[in-house]
């Protein structure tokens, strides 16, 4: 019984988890492009989904093979060119229209972002729930279980940082460019930092 209690606050640290600055400035990065809200809602459920089924993924790999080449520092390098790249991006198309893609392919960058966050977690995660948890199912299930709360984490970060790209707030187009100056600087600079600690 003991072994399970830690998957009880899982889904709270998966939520937490949501709140940490590149997911953050990913996310932010993202709904910025949205002129809707369900789409932008939609950007973090799906980044979500790509962060947890990486973290299954790989965690489940570690805690059943002991592969520890999955926790190199690369891939948190690799996420800081990410946001850079991003972060650019969305400098250069400040002013592009919104994307009238099919829904189908609306959300890919938010699934492939979100996978590439899971991979440069997961190590550090699945080292943390095997110092706690000896037994491979319950540490598979904590994983699964913090990644449903960072679903629900994403899903309320995706709607505070829409919050500034409403269409209330896009009545100044001054105002609307610099929250993307901001959010897209704080991106690049995060994402610079990112590489310089992990290389």
């Amino acid at each position: 019984m003991e072994a399970f209690l830690p998957i009880l606050f899982a889904s709270v640290a998966g939520l937490g988890h949501a709140f940490e600055p590149d997911h953050l400035l990913a996310v932010g990065n993202m709904v910025s492009r949205r002129d809707s809200t369900v789409l932008a809602l939609r950007d973090g459920i799906f980044w979500g989904l790509g962060h947890t089924t990486m973290l299954v993924l790989v965690g489940s790999v570690v805690i059943l093979s002991r592969a520890t080449f999955l926790t190199s520092g690369y891939f948190e390098a690799a996420v800081g060119v990410v946001l850079v790249a991003m972060g650019v991006s969305r400098l250069l198309n400040w002013n592009k229209p919104p994307d009238i893609r099919p829904a189908r392919y609306q959300h890919r960058l938010a699934y492939t972002v979100g996978l590439l966050h899971g991979l440069a977690g997961s190590g550090a995660l699945v080292l943390l729930v095997l110092s706690e948890i000896r037994r491979p199912l319950p540490s598979i299930l904590y994983i699964l279980v913090f990644g449903l709360g960072s679903i629900l984490g994403m899903f309320v970060v995706a709607g505070l940082c829409r919050i500034p790209f409403t269409r209330r707030m896009k009545i100044s187009r001054r105002l609307k460019f610099s929250s993307i100056l901001l959010s897209s600087g704080l991106c690049v600079g995060y994402g610079v930092w990112m590489v310089a600690q992990n290389v």
